[in-house]
């Protein structure tokens, strides 16, 4: 039995919760009731239209200090406008409006289907760590929401406790109170998002993945309506690791993609013999362990094992140093921004692809009127599709025999030659790189792709608007020597006709030039398949950057010294940050993936070919756009400053200038606005900021030696990453 001290600190805890909101439905309610736009409330509150979406739609929750600017309104909004339209309403304090109760805060009300009542019951709360000042809050139970799917048997609540709320959003589907993941450590504590710590008893695998999915609450919601619900992730530390009977480590750690426990491991053994299975890619970093799915249920639990370099430090940076908390908070922050890690971030990307394009949808059957799987309109189906030769790579087997070359469409790796530095540039004391932000997830926005199988065509009459690979002579063109060619990644004037995607021989035409396309490999069915996947991939990144102080309201100046200091507010928003950078690139580059293996021949057929998102077209299109953006952005630096770079890569390029500040020559108005066309600082995606300063001799020193200066102007050893 509880003490009335003890129920009255817990009932204290709840009183000093933040504000809470209503229902995401009611929120539209209520700003439709008042006659206000999102993009109208979004500038308001200093947000974003597809933000205010989010919120709208239980996707995402705002964070302080717009949360309390938010709630102050849709309490105004809800004294002005009740739920039955007869004058004022009750408020919205503490999550209740307009005289309706709302779901506690961790829970925002989504629409589901009716499911069978709700039995569970709650163990006795596992008591809360000492702490110096007050009682630990207890964790609220799940309680039965009057709508969830019955995906999942009914459960008892696991007990939980509650480490301070570090601002991770809460969870939003009733069905997964504890929101999307776990770290687990050695002592049975399941480290969770918004601070909650779960009582893990699994002594064996088995027994985990039994956990997982009966008791712990854990899982998210899907992320569009014709998707699946995210499976359950649980990463494990070491010490977890070893208590369930894996080495703590795997050995031959430079061939990780390789590495996975051998058949006859124990564990392995275990899982089997429990009737659970895993996928083709074995007990490795990422395990997936499943059964299949009956009468639409579906039983799988992902596992992370942290000791075996699931986290990739280059993909989440400081990670690897983090208590387990600190970890959850990672993972919990991206998988609520982008999506419940499945692997690599580069695995990640491409999965976040395939969950808000699903290739299937439900249709009814016009001679059975039975519903049945149908093709989603949009996405990319569910059968792979071969390129066309000059698209894939040289091993795959529709280029076997191919002599007509390839699309080479990559990011730029260009130098200046020296002989084209003239005497004042060599003068001038500095070389200041510009990097832009995100620049493939800027050149996916709008990009329209092929959806359908490639068509030949001979002599075709050149069409921008047409996704494809075109074969066209563009060596006669001639460009000022002093800037890298548009139609090269390396910068160098191109010699004879070649493949180049839409975007590529667009710009040329753009540029003047006529184009005379000789042979030309179409897609008849396009569509803009990577909206969704840039639109949240973009709030992920720009809400992250806010939460580290980087807010779009700052002026050039503000912002040069806010991203100068933002990695050292928050190790953890920067680790997530650096996560989704590394989702933009990866994403793109697992499109065009290459075989893996010393046994692989020419020829064959590799496992990423079975995808429906093996789409190398796809990856030329991205890669295409972001250069052409870097050209044409190039060439009006030149023509408003007469300013020519000395080196670019990727979407990094370097300038000498007079100051150590890109403020010494980036294009000013004289009412001091930046001048459209050229670079821009700032933190959208395809905006700049500063990649790093030296001194002009040493950037020609490198230069004459045949470097390249954008690669080391943060005085590093960069390394360039292309998305592969």
């Amino acid at each position: 039995m509880a003490s009335e001290e003890e129920l009255f600190a817990s009932v204290d805890a709840l009183l000093e919760e933040g504000p809470q909101l209503p229902p995401p439905s009611e929120r539209a309610r209520l700003r439709e009731a008042a006659g206000i736009t999102q993009a109208r409330l979004a500038q308001a509150l200093k947000s974003t239209t597809q933000t205010v979406k989010n919120w709208e739609n239980g996707r995402s929750e705002p964070k302080p200090p717009r949360l309390e600017a938010y709630q102050r309104l849709l309490n105004g909004w809800a004294e002005k406008f009740s739920a039955h339209g007869t004058g004022a309403g009750t408020g919205i304090i503490h999550g209740i409006g307009a005289g309706h109760p709302a779901p506690p805060s961790y829970v925002a009300a989504v629409p589901q289907p009716q499911p069978a009542p709700d039995t569970r019951t709650a163990p006795a709360a596992r008591a809360p760590d000492p702490a110096p000042t007050a009682t630990a809050r207890p964790a609220p139970t799940a309680t039965a929401h009057p709508t969830p799917a019955p995906e999942r048997p009914a459960r008892p609540v696991t007990a939980t406790r509650r480490l301070p709320d570090r601002t991770a959003e809460r969870a939003a589907d009733p069905r997964f109170p504890h929101g999307p993941l776990a770290v687990l450590d050695g002592d049975g504590s399941a480290y969770g998002v918004d601070g909650i710590v779960l009582d893990c008893p699994a002594a064996t695998v088995p027994e985990l993945v039994e956990w997982t999915l009966a008791e712990s609450g854990l899982g998210a919601p899907r992320l569009h309506r014709n998707g699946k619900d995210s499976d359950p992730l649980i990463a494990l530390t070491a010490a977890a690791a070893v208590k369930l009977g894996l080495p703590e480590r795997l050995e031959g750690f430079e061939q990780r993609r390789s590495l996975r426990l051998p058949e006859d491991h124990p564990v392995v053994k275990q899982v089997t013999k429990a009737k659970w299975k895993l996928t083709r890619r074995g007990f490795g970093p990422w395990a997936r362990i499943y059964r299949p799915a009956r009468t639409g249920q579906r039983q799988c639990v992902q596992l992370a094992v942290l000791s075996w370099d699931a986290l990739d430090a280059r993909s989440w940076p400081g990670v690897e140093d983090m208590d387990p908390a600190d970890i959850a908070r990672v993972l919990g922050i991206y998988a609520q921004r982008v999506i419940t890690p499945r692997g690599s971030t580069a695995v990640s990307g491409l999965e976040l692809m395939t969950a808000l394009r699903p290739p299937t949808r439900a249709v009814q059957d016009k001679d059975s009127g039975n519903w049945v799987a149908g093709h989603n309109p949009g996405s990319l189906g569910t059968e792979p599709m071969d390129p066309a030769p000059p698209e894939a790579r040289p091993e795959h087997p529709v280029a076997q025999g191919w002599k007509g070359g390839f699309l080479d469409e990559e990011a730029y790796q260009w130098v200046r030659d020296v002989p084209l530095l003239s005497d004042e540039e060599c003068l001038l004391p500095y070389a200041v790189g510009l990097d832009l932000n995100t620049a493939f997830l800027a050149a996916a926005a709008r990009l329209t792709v092929g959806l359908s199988a490639p068509d030949h065509f001979h002599q075709p009459q050149f069409n921008p608007k047409i996704p494809g690979s075109w074969f066209v002579d563009l060596s006669h063109i001639e460009l000022d020597p002093r800037l890298p060619s548009p139609f090269t990644p390396t910068g160098e004037r191109p010699e004879g006709p070649a493949w180049y995607q839409t975007h590529t021989v667009a710009y040329a035409q753009e540029l003047g030039h006529n184009v005379t396309p000789v042979e030309a490999f179409l897609r008849r069915e396009t569509g803009a398949y990577l909206d969704p996947w840039h639109d949240r991939l973009k709030t992920a990144y720009i809400d992250t950057l806010a939460d580290l102080g980087v807010t779009k309201d700052l002026t050039d100046t503000e912002f040069l010294t806010a991203m100068e200091h933002h990695k050292q507010n928050d190790p953890v928003l920067a680790a997530v940050l650096a996560a989704i950078k590394a989702t933009v690139k990866g994403g793109v580059g697992k499109l065009r993936e290459g075989p893996q293996g010393k046994h692989y021949r020419d020829g064959e057929r590799w496992p990423a070919l079975e995808r429906p998102t093996w789409r190398p077209d796809i990856r030329a299109a991205v890669i295409s756009k972001a250069r052409v953006n870097m050209h044409r952005k190039l060439a009006n630096m030149a023509r408003m400053t007469g300013l020519y770079p000395l080196a670019v890569l990727s979407d990094c390029v370097v300038y000498p200038s007079g100051g150590a500040s890109p403020l010494d020559f980036l294009p000013y108005s004289a009412s001091g606005k930046p001048q459209p066309g050229g670079f821009r600082l700032g933190l959208s995606p395809g905006m700049a900021k500063l990649e790093g300063v030296q001194e002009m001799a040493w950037a020609v020193d490198l230069m004459e030696k045949g470097y390249n200066p954008a690669r080391h102007i943060k005085g590093g050893d960069a390394v360039l990453d292309e998305g592969e």
